[in-house]
């Protein structure tokens, strides 16, 4: 049996160590991936003949489903067995007194301090996006993305690199899931507010190699041995088994007793599913791409706004160029009347991206770079 997941071996190796153990004649081959690169390994057709997908991001399984690559079991066509929640995490004795809100990090005191994914390689940062594109709307949610890029340190490649980068002090705080964080001895992590718990999921494919063993599997992850496995130090998830849940020490979960009783705010992943590559794209051109450029420009802009005096022009030039950075030029409905995300796309080397892609690409690359140019064009204005 095969299994294709953006799960680290610490999640996944547990269960497939117990279900061999109980199947002695079975071996399982796990190929792990980034959520993206998984979906477009799919997407050509489960050519190597992967028996299920296993990921943490809701909307990837709703892609999935879209496009008629999963295999029901029972009816259900994907599964969730584990809750999640996002926030940040610093290592252990490293901050007197960590950021308390979303809000908190924008503080300039954190100028290149923040770790954080790309989404286009890490279904974990699209659900961040996707968070605060849903929570707080469509422009104010971009408007603070775009504001707590000026004090990310980097942008990792992989979710995994988050955690790793403040291990190894690159950075001191990553944006991540908490499960990343929490099964870290030397990692504190808090969550965001308002908390969104997102399911993650295990799904059969079509085209798998033993659809049998997978089924078998899945009935293995749901049952409550399998979900007492999720309790066990090294994992500390939270089980989707409602009767387990009940006997979590909340002491490891600060923050989200009254998450799992009330629900603070929904995550709709089936909008997140509809938008994903274009949500991803958008943080790629105004973010990822400019990043030393915008880097730049902010410090420059807080340099300045640290002196003592500075005319009304200048003053003015400042606000101008804060205003060209925090700038979202594509609407919501723009998004919203363009065709579904296609099935998926990380690029050329699973998925091309069609046409139309990349006439939206090159559009909305230009529109950042007039964007960056404008705001570098006031602040050569301050002082002259």
């Amino acid at each position: 049996m095969r299994i294709l997941t953006s799960m680290s071996e610490r999640v996944f190796a547990p269960y497939v160590q117990r279900f061999e153990a109980l199947n002695p004649h079975t071996k399982v081959l796990v190929l792990n991936k980034n959520t993206n690169h998984a979906l477009g390994e799919i997407s050509l057709g489960n050519k190597r003949g992967f028996d299920l997908f296993w990921a943490s991001s809701p909307e990837a399984f709703d892609m999935l489903e879209t496009f008629d690559h999963l295999a029901p079991i029972e009816g259900e066509t994907h599964h969730a067995f584990a809750l999640s929640s996002l926030g940040w995490s610093w290592r252990k004795g490293n901050m007197d007194v960590p950021p308390q809100s979303w809000n908190d990090l924008l503080d300039e005191k954190y100028e290149g301090r923040i770790g954080i994914a790309r989404p286009s390689r890490s279904g974990t940062t699209h659900l961040l996006l996707e968070q605060f594109l849903q929570d707080r709307g469509w422009e104010e949610g971009w408007e603070y993305l775009l504001a707590l890029s000026s004090n990310f340190a980097t942008i990792t490649s992989r979710s995994f690199g988050v955690i790793d980068g403040l291990k190894s002090g690159r950075f001191d705080i990553g944006l991540s899931i908490d499960f990343l964080a929490i099964s870290e001895p030397d990692i504190a992590f808090r969550y965001g507010r308002p908390v969104m718990l997102v399911p993650a999921r295990i799904a059969k494919l079509r085209n798998g190699a033993a659809p049998a063993l997978a089924d078998e599997f899945v009935a293995f992850v749901l049952s409550r041995e399998g979900q007492q496995i999720l309790l066990s130090p090294d994992l500390n998830r939270i089980p989707i088994d409602k009767e387990l849940r009940q006997t979590l020490s909340y002491s490891s979960y600060p923050s989200l007793e009254a998450a799992l009783k009330l629900s603070w705010a929904s995550y709709d992943p089936n909008t997140a599913a509809r938008r994903y590559w274009m949500v991803n794209e958008i943080f790629d051109q105004f973010v990822t791409n400019q990043f030393s450029r915008r880097r730049t420009v902010w410090h420059k802009i807080r340099s300045l706004e640290k002196r003592l005096k500075l005319d009304k022009k200048s003053i003015q030039s400042l606000n101008r160029a804060k205003s060209f950075l925090l700038t979202m030029p594509i609407s919501e409905h723009q998004i919203a009347t363009m065709q579904p995300s296609p099935m998926p796309g990380p690029g050329a080397r699973y998925a091309p991206n069609t046409a139309e892609q990349k006439v939206f690409q090159q559009n909305w690359q230009r529109q950042a770079d007039e964007l960056l140019a404008q705001a570098e064009n006031e602040l050569r204005n301050i002082g002259q």
